[in-house]
């Protein structure tokens, strides 16, 4: 999900010629030379993309009949970007596209399915559930390329000297968060108001936004009024830092975390090269990763995120074989592995995860918690259902609406974005 949340301030003031793009554009490409593709990488420009780009140095330099245009997307304008492209076919070639976005450009006939293609040639390398999530009707998409989920991060240093454990539910969290207040002088939590963010509270009670399998709204439903009640309880106690509900919160939230300010929050791997240039985690070895607190039900887990490589449908086929030999460039082993060490991202297949890469704690702690990442339904409007949390979920933690009348206000936006559904 990222996440785009603090990506955009780092690429505003990188260019895009949005019109010399695969589709229909100017392809660059002479009479009897190489085949130029351009790749839109959605990648932070500063602690990512400096990787991607030179391996597409390393792919050119094995491929002399091929040449790859890098451009550097803000990650939360290029889903608008890609979709205007692909519709006037001057689309990139390949996409770096998050896993939410597939079913809905798959839908549209924007992505050109990969089974059977050089892209897939390793298939049952990568991880079951990443290809399952890269699919829509039953063809497949995407490469996983990154993945990704929210894991529990906390100071060691600071839970040791409060003399507590990790928490194994949101009850114990308070408790815990009340103790390190005591004994440390610090709060012990600090939760975040983006509807992202709230998602394992609603798969702690067995629920979700909606039941996509059901056709139904049910952020509205006892279970995911619970979860919510939980999400807000935990802005309120000792220990329990008040919401943020500025324009900078993620801001705000992660850097009184690296510099141990605060002793725990919830956070995803694409931080993991922040953390350590906190003042609180020099010592990697400081930085505690646990799966989320469960809920009422026992459950706990979180969205299962993270980006595919996909090449667009409306390239032509020249484009495409190239770009398709780029994208299984791209996602090998070695490739994998590169930027793992280079990122701290998270590998998506299981050969990609040498001792090199295992030595990384922020990696190897991540990797603990992936098991109980959940993928998200193939429902091409799925990833926007978090805008109307994104809207009301403030508004609650601040006390400018009750619980009831923010959740209501957000099933009466997602009605409009799913229609068909019943409440």
């Amino acid at each position: 999900m990222r996440r785009g949340i603090a990506a955009t301030a780092l690429v505003a003031s990188l260019a895009l010629a949005a019109t010399a793009c695969g589709g229909d554009g100017d392809s660059g490409d002479s009479a009897g030379g190489p085949t130029t593709i351009t790749w839109w990488d959605t990648s932070n420009a500063t602690n990512e993309a400096p990787t991607y780009q030179a391996l597409v140095k390393e792919f050119e330099a094995a491929h002399k009949d091929i040449k790859v245009k890098f451009v550097n997307v803000p990650f939360d304008q290029a889903q608008n970007k890609f979709d205007t492209a692909a519709g006037s076919k001057g689309a990139p070639d390949v996409l770096r596209s998050e896993v939410g976005w597939t079913p809905a450009f798959a839908k549209k006939g924007f992505f050109l399915p990969l089974d059977g293609t050089e892209a897939l040639a390793e298939q049952d390398r990568f991880k079951p559930n990443l290809i399952e999530q890269a699919k829509y009707e039953g063809k497949t998409y995407g490469v996983p390329f990154t993945t990704d989920t929210l894991a529990f991060v906390y100071n060691k240093e600071l839970f040791e000297k409060a003399g507590v454990e990790v928490p194994r539910t949101w009850d114990e969290l308070k408790k815990a968060a009340a103790t390190v207040k005591d004994e440390t002088g610090v709060d012990g939590y600090w939760g975040s108001t983006a509807g992202y963010y709230a998602q394992p509270f609603l798969y702690g009670e067995g629920t979700d936004m909606v039941d996509a399998d059901a056709g139904k709204i049910t952020v509205k439903s006892p279970e995911a009024e619970k979860a919510y009640g939980t999400w807000l309880d935990l802005f309120d106690g000792k220990g329990l830092h008040k919401a943020d509900v500025t324009a900078d919160a993620y801001a705000h939230i992660q850097d009184a975390f690296v510099n141990g300010k605060v002793a725990s929050i919830i956070q995803g791997p694409w931080e993991i090269t922040n953390f350590y240039k906190g003042s609180a985690f020099q010592d990697r070895n400081n930085l505690g990763i646990a799966t989320v607190p469960a809920g009422s039900t026992g459950k706990a887990g979180a969205p299962t995120g993270g980006h595919n490589l996909s090449v667009y449908a409306g390239s032509t086929k020249e484009k495409q074989e190239a770009a398709l030999k780029f994208v299984n460039f791209m996602t090998s082993a070695e490739a994998q592995e590169t930027i793992a060490l280079k990122n701290s991202t998270l590998p998506t297949r299981d050969d990609a995860y040498t001792d090199k890469v295992k030595a990384d704690p922020g990696i190897a702690g991540y990797q603990t918690v992936l098991s109980a990442a959940r993928p998200r339904p193939a429902l091409p409007e799925y990833s926007s259902l978090w805008g109307p949390l994104d809207d009301e979920l403030p508004q609650i933690a601040s006390g400018k609406e009750s619980l009831d009348k923010g959740l209501g206000d957000a099933e009466t936006a997602i009605v409009k974005l799913v229609p068909d559904f019943s409440k």
